[in-house]
């Protein structure tokens, strides 16, 4: 099946000028042409486009994902490299997992303390709204 840029877009969450910019940058081959010149994009192109976003989503920095892009490029042969940054990534992502982990934890920690705050003060007044 074959998708318009605009379905593209659609489909893997990216706007039609970040479609455009990661194929100006390299990250995302030319896609093919339709009689009318315009872009259409397959389903192996647009398991491709949700791959990029899962990394970038994941912080992986551009420069990264045009070197991975490139390594794909060529083939079966940089398959080691290729996995090696995701495993290089992959310990990044998990220090900002346990890292965000750390700030909800004290954001939990908060919440409940706030809680028993208004608790307290909620159970010190008297039907007549005069604390006791």
């Amino acid at each position: 099946m074959t998708y318009s840029i605009a379905q593209a877009a659609e489909r893997s969450g990216l706007s039609i000028d970040t479609l455009r910019y990661y194929e100006r940058i390299g990250l995302v081959d030319p896609p093919a042409r339709d009689s009318g010149g315009r872009r259409t994009y397959s389903d192996e192109d647009l398991g491709w486009l949700v791959f990029l976003t899962r990394l970038r989503t994941t912080g992986m920095p551009i420069r990264m994902m045009r070197e991975y892009a490139q390594l794909r490029h060529r083939g079966d042969a940089t398959t080691s490299r290729r996995k090696q940054m995701l495993y290089e990534h992959r310990t990044s992502v998990r220090e900002r997992i346990a890292e965000l982990q750390s700030c909800l934890d004290v954001l939990e920690y908060k919440i409940t303390h706030y809680e028993q705050i208004e608790s307290t003060f909620v159970e010190g007044i008297t039907v007549e709204g005069i604390t006791a």
